[in-house]
């Protein structure tokens, strides 16, 4: 009877048991199927952003792609997330950069013929590829402008040049004191044709018209120079200084004064840097030429000394002067010749 009474008691407890767990199970079902577990749909929120990368590819204006550019990465607070070098297929890759803002920066393009782009910021997305084409400029060439003088070779201040490509002015140089202007030509091929006009010329030239061409490199440099021809303003004074005209009056020639002078009279002469006529003195045989009498009765000149014969001639007439008055002084004062009527008588 006892085992009756055990029996129908577990059998009792065993439904109740089943009733319960029953009831227990069902509402926590329907719970699951309206709202799922935050774990399986998304990260809790101690658990970090996924990461992201950055892709460079290295190339030049030409398209070639550049080995050996080198490149800084910087994270938002200045820190150093990563640095190094292109492959040689132009490439470089970042990766595992949590998202954010990065300054991306490079150091130095790996050639000698192209320039370093500026620095830039790039943006990294949880799981995202930031993909950057750079392309590296070629290096400009520095150019000097020369301006000369066309015969001593002098170099020339105040001379202004246009510099360009095609229809387009690069440069405008304008050379100082010491003859000389110097700027840098931008290049966009590994050698670019270029040409330079003179649209000033110096102080006292000529201005060169004509357009002058010259090719140049990146990163090389090259020196360009303009000569003038300097702007003639009075024509030289013959160095042989030899007269430039000759005397067609009278009264470039020399005379006599009327006292008797027999020296002739000086040439006027004047200097070559005045532009004037230069005269030279008279040589003795232009002096053998009469000259007509002058109005104070002066006798021409023969070329030689007439004093003596003239004193001679003077003497002559004085003497034979007294010896007429002494002969009219000595005849008697007696009657008069018999005529020939007389001695008929």
């Amino acid at each position: 009877m006892h085992a009756r009474i055990i029996r129908r008691a577990f059998r009792s407890a065993a439904i109740a048991a089943a009733v319960t767990g029953t009831l227990t199970w069902a509402p926590s079902a329907t719970a699951q199927s309206t709202e799922p577990t935050p774990s399986s749909q998304a990260p809790t929120e101690n658990s970090p952003p996924e990461a992201g990368s950055i892709v460079i590819t290295k190339k030049d204006p030409a398209g070639d792609v550049l080995t050996g550019a080198e490149f800084l990465l910087l994270d938002a607070a200045g820190h150093e997330a990563g640095r190094g070098k292109t492959d040689t297929q132009g490439k470089l890759t970042f990766p595992d950069l949590a998202p954010g803002v990065y300054r991306l920066t490079e150091t130095t393009s790996g050639s000698p013929i192209h320039d370093v782009v500026a620095d830039q910021d790039v943006i990294v997305t949880p799981g995202g590829t930031a993909r950057l084409t750079i392309t590296d400029p070629f290096k400009a060439a520095q150019l000097i402008l020369k301006a000369a003088d066309d015969k001593t070779g002098k170099l020339l201040p105040g001379s202004t040049v246009n510099i360009g490509t095609g229809d387009t002015t690069l440069l405008t140089l304008t050379t100082g004191p010491k003859g000389t202007a110097s700027g840098e030509l931008p290049i966009s091929s590994r050698m670019g044709n270029f040409w330079f006009q003179q649209i000033k010329a110096p102080h006292g030239y000529s201005i060169y018209k004509p357009k002058k061409t010259f090719t140049a490199t990146p990163g090389a440099p090259i020196t360009v120079t303009v000569t003038n021809t300097k702007t003639g303003t009075h024509p030289r004074p013959d160095p042989s200084g030899k007269p430039t005209s000759t005397p067609s009056t009278p009264e470039d020639k020399p005379s006599e004064e009327s006292s008797g002078g027999s020296s002739p009279a000086p040439a006027k002469s004047s200097t070559p840097e005045s532009g004037s006529s230069t005269l030279t003195p008279v040589s003795p045989e232009d002096d053998a030429t009469p000259t007509k009498p002058t109005s104070k009765g002066s006798l021409a000149s023969t070329g030689a000394d007439a004093t003596p014969w003239i004193i001679g001639g003077a003497g002559l007439l004085v003497t034979g002067g007294i010896a007429a008055v002494l002969a009219s002084r000595r005849r008697p004062s007696a009657a008069p010749l018999p005529t020939d009527a007389d001695e008929t008588s």
